[in-house]
């Protein structure tokens, strides 16, 4: 029986998928209380619109259409006179002020007022703020720069049945929702040994969002070799299909923490295969 044929194998997969998506939900919100600030923010992001006129005091002319303009939607945003944490708060922007945006160090960003006060602001506070048109800024600036990254590194620890697996993977985004995806895992049972290699085109339909849940297919090689005390023991080098389905969630923009479970089918001979799921959790990195 062919390894689409078998379709009704990821039923059981996606139900406990959702315990972990559900896992990862309830996680995500509680480090977001932890290691977010109490800020009195406003139920509803209103929709806004700049100003006209709206004069940037001090600011080269010419270059509006290069840098993001913000509004304020919290009590308060404090700007330091230099991108860190010691350098001393000399001004606070107050709800509804506008910044302009116009350089990136790390995670600060370097904003000016209306009034021309230069200073440099921590990126999680920006999260609080809000572009003309009611957006928020993560998903223009922030996440931005993570879509604009291509190639992701990383490495996960799960179980293959009931065996400890190690997972290393490669990407390359093509696009903000599809990339092709190398992956190299290594499983160590009481019995025997096991290498896959697998390639997939990976899908993220909300990769826009911080919780982004993503689906997998590809085609690669499953090779098994037993303990050599075995009796009649026997290497299995055989063709491999998977299909995964998968959460990430973006911690950063550079990192992203991911949940997967994975449909294994080994194509062992003409006439028998093989169904193995696996389960894993790790973290990669863009670059």
């Amino acid at each position: 029986m062919s390894f689409f044929s078998r379709l009704g194998g990821v039923t059981g997969l996606a139900a406990q998928l959702t315990i972990l998506v559900a896992l990862a939900a309830s996680a995500a919100s509680a480090v977001a209380q932890t290691v977010m600030p109490a800020v009195d923010a406003p139920e509803a992001v209103p929709s806004v619109g700049i100003p006209q006129p709206l004069v940037w005091v001090g600011a080269e002319p010419g270059r509006d259409d290069k840098v993001e303009i913000v509004q304020v939607q919290v009590a308060y945003v404090e700007m330091r006179s230099g991108p860190g944490r010691g350098y001393p708060i000399f001004y606070v922007a107050k709800r509804e002020e506008w910044l302009r945006i116009e350089l990136r160090h790390t995670d600060w960003y370097q904003v000016r007022t209306a009034n021309g006060k230069v200073g440099w602001v921590q990126r999680g506070q920006l999260e609080n703020t809000v572009v003309a048109g009611g957006d928020q800024l993560y998903r223009n600036v922030v996440l931005g720069d993570y879509l604009n990254r291509k190639v992701e590194l990383g490495a996960a620890w799960g179980r293959f049945k009931s065996e400890p697996m190690i997972r290393f993977w490669t990407a390359y985004r093509m696009s903000d929702t599809l990339s092709l995806e190398g992956s190299l895992a290594q499983v160590q049972g009481v019995y025997s040994g096991s290498t896959l290699w697998h390639a997939d085109l990976m899908a993220e339909p909300w990769s826009d969002q911080r919780l982004s849940p993503y689906f997998a297919v590809g085609v690669g090689q499953f090779k098994n070799i037993p303990n050599q005390s075995l009796v009649e023991s026997q290497t299995t080098d055989a063709k491999l299909a998977d299909m995964r389905l998968g959460l990430r969630w973006h911690l950063t923009d550079r990192f992203v923490l991911r949940l997967d479970g994975t449909l294994y089918t080994a194509f062992l001979s003409q006439q028998r295969t093989g169904e193995y799921r696996a389960y894993s959790a790790g973290l990669s990195f863009f670059f």
